[in-house]
């Protein structure tokens, strides 16, 4: 810290007094620019299906994605992510689903494309847990364990779909060891050379999942744990190891999932390299602003802003939350 004069001729609150003052001198800026919005995809039409252990989260159909993309455009939100519920007569073992050029995922892509074109980008994760009949994100050999050059064929597949779908970002969130690399040349090999990898590089076999897993329909279903591919929560070197082993083989951002309880993951993946860094707000910290909200623990507001202002202190580009359509109508306001 350089030498600062000493009290009182330095009054570090003299620049809080004032709304003007400590507007002018903020470190940290948010912006509807900053946010992704993640969707849940359902067959239908017409069909809005709260999901329960989400409080103001639903599933859309193909139609309903449409009209939130265009509100999306309309709030300055740049990008939305799309997750799918595959009905369980689609799910099977080899998570087959996901190849196919009329699932939910593809359809929802190419319907916002058709309506949206390039005013708004779609990203599309890349894992089998939303096809698999048993849960997990990738194949499994007979003793159950996730098989990962098995399942590198599958993703690769997979991306190559969405990518022919119309998708602009490519989010691997498998942490299968090499699907980047393999990913990426696959993509380069069809000609989509302007279609993003935002790697899922530091995902954490964390507790704040649920939420989710019960809005794409996998939670009932997982078999067993995800953590011989998930990252211990107690590790950070690895996860730096990780991001760089992700941004070698060719992603142009990566990701740290959950957000809140691993900014210090964010803040060295952003101080060591030189890519975007984007954090996920995921489902269960989504939810407990809302429960504690509802309790009384504070402003839900309040609470929401803070915690979408320290993502961006950390060091993130952008965030992925859930709150992004909430968080614009009050940035904009």
């Amino acid at each position: 810290m350089s030498q600062q004069a000493s009290f009182p001729h330095s009054r570090l609150r003299r620049t809080r007094t004032h709304g003007w003052s400590r507007s002018m001198v903020r470190e940290t800026h948010l912006s509807p620019s900053d946010l992704i919005w993640p969707l849940f995809i359902t067959e239908g039409k017409g069909v809005e299906e709260p999901v329960a252990a989400l409080p103001g989260v639903s599933r859309w159909s193909v139609d309903g994605i449409v009209e939130r993309a265009r509100e999306a455009r309309d709030l300055g939100i740049p990008c939305l992510a799309l997750f799918p519920n595959t009905a369980a007569d689609k799910r099977s073992d080899d998570g087959k689903e996901a190849l196919n050029p009329d699932n939910l995922m593809c359809r929802a892509t190419r319907a916002v494309k058709d309506a949206l074109g390039e005013d708004i980008g779609i990203l599309t994760d890349v894992a089998l847990d939303p096809y698999t009949s048993h849960g997990q994100d990738g194949l499994l050999d007979d003793k159950g364990y996730v098989e990962n050059d098995r399942t590198l064929e599958m993703l690769t597949k997979q991306a190559l779909n969405q990518a022919n779908a119309g998708a602009d970002i490519i989010a691997p969130s498998d942490m299968m060891d090499g699907r980047v690399g393999a990913i990426r040349d696959v993509l380069e090999l069809a000609h989509h050379h302007n279609v993003q990898i935002m790697a899922y590089s530091a995902k954490y076999a964390s507790a704040f999942y649920g939420p989710f897993r019960d809005a794409v329909g996998s939670g009932g279903l997982l078999k067993g744990d995800k953590k011989t591919y998930q990252m211990d929560p107690a590790n950070s070197d690895e996860a730096i190891r990780e991001i760089a082993f992700d941004i070698a083989e060719g992603a142009d951002s990566i990701m740290v999932k959950p957000g809140l309880a691993y900014l210090d993951i964010i803040y060295r993946a952003k101080s060591q390299f030189n890519v975007p860094v984007f954090a996920y707000q995921v489902s269960g910290e989504y939810a407990l602003i809302k429960v504690g909200a509802a309790a009384g623990v504070g402003d839900h507001d309040a609470l929401m802003m803070e915690k979408l202002i320290a993502f961006k202190r950390a060091g993130c580009s952008g965030i992925l939350t859930y709150f992004a359509a909430d968080a614009a109508r009050l940035l904009n306001g």
